[in-house]
């Protein structure tokens, strides 16, 4: 069948969603992601040539082989090919993979981006088509090469010497961050200090000066002085009553979604991305398909002029002309693309009320968030009258604050989200006397404290602050860390566990050069630039490895080996002591001879959960939990070997609504592993 025209996009949702729009005149169709990557061949099985200008080599990515085949039978047909593919560096890269994979010539293609999958902006975006930047590519190809050759070695090396399942350029970083933190928490020494309060019906006050000297209390014997002096009435020295505003915050980018959503929402960066991109490449409404946000990987918070109108007239229509505020700009800094808008609703009009039926529980939560902060960006500052009074008492001085809310401004929409309430004081002025009588007055011993661990929300904000990664790996890296066992999570803070702390410890043994915060932040500049065209790529490459190179020659040779632990017991084959090792899942008792001895002891095996998980979608016979020869679990069709259905992942026996497929838990989120590829 012969296809004019054919538009290759990475998702199997958006494309559904964007055929519609270009109804008869597009096929549409997914590549579902990457179709390629380098190679796990040759040198080190690095997938590039260190001896050849670090020359990649790029295999179809296992499993993507009928894909491909079918994409070129497609392009083969077509008079035209749109690479579609999301408007990112990963997107361009991914384009240009398509591109030479599946042999498009050149006059036969072009690139184009949707940063809104609505109707409007997609046929727009068709008209407005380019060529692939191949500055971005090598920007993307170099980061690429970097992070396998970093990560296969060092990963490597880890393994051998200490029993770590993994190392990266920005993971590890990420890592020593926590480490760091936790030992700063280890040797914090506590001060004593104390403070006093006076206790009022409506209000407290605390003492902060004494004869307008700042005030420090060390123990109890001087807190026990100053009250010994003070007595229950206090003179009203000064009230000072400022008008002040509070300007809402701007549209969220990729890194203060994440942060929020993890605070507020109590979501893990992963599962916030995992729903945001949901909310771009389109959801089914009554009446429509489309995608609810604009693109959610950015580092921008501009918004368009289109936006910026049609939200100006909703808010003044909705709450009145006073409420209609500016447009927030934001902090500009010297590693932001900026590439395009932040992250905002695609419509002011779609309300989370007349979505929320055709959404999950979450992706209301989310969408509400978005929606909410991008509608209060565009709305006027809330005005409160801040007061501050001063009480005086034998010389002591006392100070209280509070403000009231004047006008709530974007407030009015934003509340449940903000951070700070507002303490209202009584109108000190209405008062017949400077003298108010306090109901109590008391001491109160603290300690002074370390800094706190990180949380996802503020190891995400560090890493920003430092130039370290970008907005789209954060998810990545915080998971990697979690699944690897290098760090735990109580109460929401990261605690890393001895195995993290050990990986770190020899990594900054021997890569403390390269496995650091400016040294990974200078990279990502050079990666930055040459994407801009700034740098040579080569260039870059053979800086990095003629330095990396000799120190990872001397850590194969120099770094000591991390015993195994001993169980006590001895081998029942030649007598040696028995070991605790490390393998591909998990930990296993084996001989310390090996490779001499090849003993490994059998585990009492455990007996295999056999109760219904869900219904098969091939066969219908029963979904169960089985163990392979290895013992680790997997979810398979009781009909085996009839019926071959299995997946790693926990089916929750509901059915995907696009390809029914079983939908299953995968890292805390729940996905189609069809649709979600």
């Amino acid at each position: 069948m012969h296809m004019k025209n054919v538009v290759i996009v990475e998702s199997p949702a958006k494309s559904k969603t964007i055929e519609k729009y270009l109804a008869g005149e597009y096929k549409v169709v997914s590549s579902k992601g990457h179709i390629r990557d380098l190679a796990t061949s040759g040198k080190y099985g690095l997938g590039v040539d260190l001896d050849n200008d670090f020359k990649p080599n790029y295999v179809i990515i296992k499993g993507k082989a009928n894909d491909v085949k079918a994409l070129k039978k497609l392009v083969g047909e077509a008079d035209h090919i749109y690479l579609a593919t999301d408007p990112d560096r990963e997107g361009e890269i991914i384009s240009w993979h398509l591109k030479e994979e599946l042999g498009i010539p050149e006059e036969k293609y072009d690139r184009v981006t949707f940063r809104e999958i609505t109707k409007d902006v997609v046929l727009k975006s068709i008209k407005e088509h380019a060529k692939i930047d191949m500055n971005l590519v090598k920007g993307a190809e170099t980061r690429r090469i970097l992070d396998r050759i970093i990560g296969f070695r060092l990963s490597k090396l880890m393994q051998y010497k200490t029993g770590g399942k993994s190392a990266g350029r920005v993971q590890s970083v990420a890592l020593k961050l926590i480490v760091d933190r936790e030992r700063e928490i280890l040797a914090f020494v506590p001060k004593e200090y104390w403070t006093i309060e006076a206790d009022f019906k409506d209000y407290t006050a605390e003492l902060f000066k004494y004869k307008d000297q700042d005030i420090e209390i060390n123990t109890e014997l001087e807190a026990d002085e100053i009250l010994s002096k003070l007595s229950n009435s206090f003179n009203i020295q000064n009230i000072e009553e400022k008008d002040k505003k509070k300007a809402a915050r701007e549209v969220f980018k990729t890194s203060t979604l994440q942060q929020m959503a993890a605070s507020k929402l109590n979501f893990a960066a992963s599962k916030t991305m995992s729903l945001a991109q949901k909310l771009y490449e389109g959801v089914d409404l009554s009446n429509e398909t489309v995608g609810l946000i604009t693109y959610m990987r950015t580092d921008s918070v501009r918004v368009s002029d289109e936006f910026i109108g049609s939200t100006k007239s909703y808010i003044e229509k909705t709450y009145g002309k006073e409420y209609v505020g500016y447009a927030k700009v934001g902090k500009k800094n010297a590693n932001m693309q900026d590439a395009h808008e932040g992250i905002r609703p695609t419509s002011i009009l779609r309300t989370p009320e007349s979505v929320r039926a055709f959404l999950n529980n979450d992706e209301y939560k989310l969408y509400k968030l978005i929606y909410i902060r991008s509608l209060a960006s565009l709305m006027a500052d809330a005005k409160v009258k801040a007061t501050t009074v001063t009480f005086e008492n034998n010389d002591y001085l006392f100070k209280t604050t509070g403000s009231v809310l004047t006008f709530d401004g974007y407030l009015k929409v934003y509340k449940e989200y903000e951070e700070a309430e507002d303490k209202i004081l009584p109108n000190f002025k209405e008062y017949k006397s400077n003298v108010v009588a306090a109901d109590a007055i008391n001491k109160y011993q603290h300690f002074t404290k370390p800094a706190s661990r990180y949380t996802e929300s503020s190891l995400i904000k560090e890493l920003e602050s430092l130039g370290i990664g970008r907005p789209s790996t954060y998810a990545t890296i915080i998971s990697t860390i979690k699944d690897h066992d290098y760090v735990k999570v109580e109460d929401k803070k990261f605690v890393p566990t001895e195995m993290g702390m050990e990986t770190t410890d020899k990594l900054q043994e021997y890569f403390s050069d390269i496995i650091n915060v400016k040294y990974t932040a200078n990279m990502e500049k050079d990666l930055d630039d040459i994407a801009d065209a700034k740098k040579d790529n080569i260039k870059v490459l053979h800086e990095f490895y003629d330095k990396f190179a000799p120190i990872m020659d001397d850590a194969l040779k120099n770094m000591e080996k991390k015993a195994p632990t001993q169980t006590g017991e001895s081998c029942p084959e030649c007598g040696g002591d028995l070991v605790i090792r490390k393998g591909k899942y998990g930990e296993f008792v084996a001989c310390s001879n090996y490779p001499k001895c090849k003993y490994i002891k059998k585990n009492k095996k455990e007996e295999e959960p056999s109760e219904k998980i869900a219904e098969c979608p091939k066969c219908h016979k029963d979904i169960v939990a089985r163990r392979t020869k290895k013992g680790k679990i997997f979810y398979g069709c009781s009909g085996y070997p009839k019926c071959d259905y299995a997946t790693w992942y926990k089916p929750t026996g509901e059915v995907c609504k696009k390809c029914g497929n079983l939908l299953v838990e995968k890292n805390g989120n729940v996905i189609c592993e069809e649709c979600d590829k």
